[in-house]
Formats: C-alpha cells, structure tokens, sequence
C-alpha cells in the first residue's frame, strides 16, 4: 500500500488535489439530496479529509497550499466588481450602499457589545471579530444563484449589497487591525500603524485601477476565446502576487480592476469564462479551510479566551451576528423604501460567510498572535461551517420567497440548469470559434 510519506513532495501535491477534486465532487451528490450548496458539500469534506476525522490528506499539503486563499479571494473579488456598474448604481447604488452601512454596522455594534462588555473578551480580539461579523459570502451566494436560476429586483439588490458587504468588511478589518497595532505600541507607532492600512487600500485601489487598464487594453475583441482566458488570469494572478509580496489583502484591489473594466468595455464574457475556470479553486479553496479546521481546540475546555471556551464564542457569535444582520437589512429596506417582499426576506440571504471573512480571519490571527490568534481562527471557521450548513439554506429559502426562482417561482430542476449551461456553453463555444476563424 502506497503511503503519502514515501512520496515525492510533487506526487503527494498531484495526489492530494486529485483526492480533494473528486471527494468534493462525490459530496455534492449527497448535499444534492438534502437541498444543500456545493460550498457545504466542499467544507464538510474538509473535515472529513482532515486530521480529526480520516485524516487522508497531510497537514503538509495544507500548509504547502497557503496561496490558495489569495487565489480565490482575488477570484470571489474579481467576480464582484461586475455588478457594479455606473447605470446601475445610478439607479439603486445609493439604497443598496444604505442597507449594506446599515446592516454591516448592526453587526460589528451587537458583536461588540457581545463580546466586550458581555463575555469581557480582550479589545483586539473583539474588534477584530466585529469586524470580521460584516462579512458575508459572495462565492457562496453566487454560487446558490446560479444553482438555483434566481433572477430579478431581490437578487440584484442582493448582488450589489453582498458585493459591498465585503468592501465594508475590508475597510472595517484594516480599521480594527490598526487600532489593535497601535495599542501596544509607543507614540510613533500607534501614528503609523493607523495610517499605514489606509495608505495600503489607497495603493490597493490605485493598483486594481491600473491592472482593469492593463486588463483592458490586453483583453480586445480579436483575441481568441483561449487567449483572453490566458491574458485575464495572468493579469489576475500578477496583481494577486504583487499583494501577498507587501502582505495586502487582493480582495478591495480585485474589484476595482473588474469594475474599471466593465465599465470601460461593458465585456460580461470574460465574466462568464473566469466563472468557468474558478469552480475548482474555489473547492480547494474551501476544502483546503474545512481540513485546516481544529476541531479539538472547540471542544477542548482549556482552550478559552477570558473565561469563555470556544464553543461557546463561537454559537453566541454566530446567534448574535444573525441578529445584526436581519435587524440591520430590515431598517436599511425600510430607510430606502424598499418593497415588503425585500425588507422581509433580503436579511435571511445575508447569514452565509465562508470565504472572505475565513481568509481574512488568518491574516487577524496573524496579527493578534498567540492563543488568541488561533481562537479568533477557530472560532470563524466554527461560525462558517455554522452559516454555510445553516446560511445557506436560508439564503435560498430566501430566494424561493421572494418570487426570485423562474417558472412561477419554482426553482428550476436541476437537469433544466444543466441544460441550459451546455447550450450557452456551445454557442458561446461556437461565437469564439466563429470569431477566431473570421480573424484568420
């Protein structure tokens, strides 16, 4: 029998993402059943996969891996910045920036006050964790849309807010790190450590501005459907590079560049090809979270901070950041004027968080250090699994109440989806062949 320490460290690598590729794919066909995401499916192998259960793939692997976080951020982001168009927030940005301030700052408030001044947890630890409380689940949410065939007002409403949860989320993360930086250090240092993070998103911005120019000059219509796909992702890959060198999150810079590029070229295919390529990122990316998962430290009584252990942070989090959200959704829908239908139901599809609040929860950990740095980790990756398996459902219970499934608000059967992806696939397969040929 083959044994991974007796491999190559190139064959354990093959190995291994050939095992996460296919077990996530198989757990698909059983979260199917149940009416679950592919993101749950994908998480749950994890911890299936991981040290606490089968224990199939090495630590090593994971800890070879710690770019794949990057890579899907820079992909989740990517994919967002589409959906914010100039005409479109002309039309409804200004409401949807209302409800996202609205609901993102109920959740850093009651989270605050949750785990300051109720469990008395250290002003590092609370802030960051309030601040990681705005974050929702782009990949997750899209990811339910398309699965599902979800159209119209409610799921663009939702689309803009999700995607501006996560700029929120950044600004509100940088903001709490500087303050946690700047509490153990002397003067000089507490003045940089504040400025340094804006500094960092005005040059994350200004960066992703640039690289959707770059994007766009490269990306013109007599490129081949092959070599639009190979441009893009260097382009993507190169600034997501460029970031981890100086330690900056890609998320806020990737947006910029796919906004500047919508709204310079109005081009939604590349969209569409990028969203052919990321699916299996994404499943390494959240298999990756669901094996790094230290199920011992939850339920290991010594494991605590202040005088809480983990598992009870991290249920009173999750209960407490729900709260935040649904409250918050509800006000900012009634403040814009939006319909009951909206204000009703636009909180329940904002519970999922998984990526974007999971890979900034490892740059916190790093920052805070120690034991509370692998507490702030265990407990957001708790809480996700939490919102993914619980979330999620809701998001698409959400979705169905809302009248946004097609077909009289029934969602589609799922080999209608499939249909329908292998014909847009074709003719969008054939348009590029067509143009190709015609540029020969």
């Amino acid at each position: 029998m083959i044994r991974f320490d007796t491999l190559t460290s190139g064959s354990r690598a093959i190995i291994c993402i050939s095992v996460i590729l296919m077990c996530g794919f198989l757990m698909t066909r059983i979260t199917k059943l149940l009416s679950l995401p592919n993101v749950t499916a994908y998480i749950v192998t994890g911890i299936l996969l991981g040290p606490y259960a089968l224990n199939i793939i090495p630590l090593s692997f994971v800890e070879g891996s710690s770019f794949l976080p990057d890579i899907a951020l820079s992909f989740i982001a990517f994919s967002t910045g589409e959906f914010f168009r100039i005409e479109t927030l002309k039309k409804s940005g200004k409401k949807a920036l209302i409800i996202t301030v609205c609901e993102a700052l109920a959740a850093f408030v009651l989270v605050f006050v949750l785990s300051r001044f109720i469990l008395h947890l250290d002003l590092p630890f609370s802030l960051v964790l309030s601040a990681l409380a705005t974050a929702t689940a782009p990949a997750s949410t899209m990811m339910t849309i398309r699965q599902t065939g979800a159209s119209g007002d409610f799921v663009e409403t939702l689309l803009q807010v999700v995607a501006l949860d996560d700029v929120l989320a950044l600004l509100a993360y940088s903001a709490a790190v500087a303050v946690c930086e700047s509490c153990s250090g002397s003067g000089n240092v507490e003045f940089m450590s504040i400025i340094r993070p804006i500094i960092e998103n005005i040059v994350a911005v200004i960066g992703g501005a640039l690289f959707g120019l770059l994007l766009k000059d490269f990306i013109q219509e007599k490129r081949s459907h092959d070599n639009r796909l190979i441009v893009s992702l260097a382009i993507i890959f190169g600034y997501c590079g460029i970031c981890t060198i100086f330690d900056i999150s890609p998320l806020l810079g990737c947006m910029v560049m796919s906004t500047v590029y919508i709204n310079l070229t109005g081009d939604t295919r590349l969209f569409k090809q990028l969203n052919y390529f990321s699916p299996p990122i994404l499943l390494l990316f959240f298999v990756r979270s669901g094996i790094n998962f230290n199920l011992d430290a939850l339920f290991d009584n010594s494991n605590t901070v202040g005088t809480y252990s983990l598992f009870v942070i991290g249920v009173l989090y999750f209960i407490t950041r729900i709260i935040g959200k649904y409250i918050g959704t509800w006000l900012g829908c009634k403040a814009t004027g939006k319909s009951g239908t909206v204000s009703r139901y636009l909180g329940l599809a904002l519970f999922p968080q998984a990526g974007v609040a999971i890979g900034l929860a490892a740059l916190g950990a790093r920052i805070i250090g120690g034991s509370s740095g692998l507490a702030l980790n265990t407990v957001i990756m708790t809480s996700s699994i939490l919102y993914e398996l619980v979330g999620l459902v809701a998001a698409k219970t959400a979705l169905q109440l809302s009248g946004s499934f097609p077909e009289n608000d029934k969602p589609k059967k799922r080999n209608d989806i499939v249909s329908s992806q292998i014909m847009e696939n074709e003719k969008a397969y054939d348009e590029a062949i067509q143009e190709e040929e015609g540029n020969r």
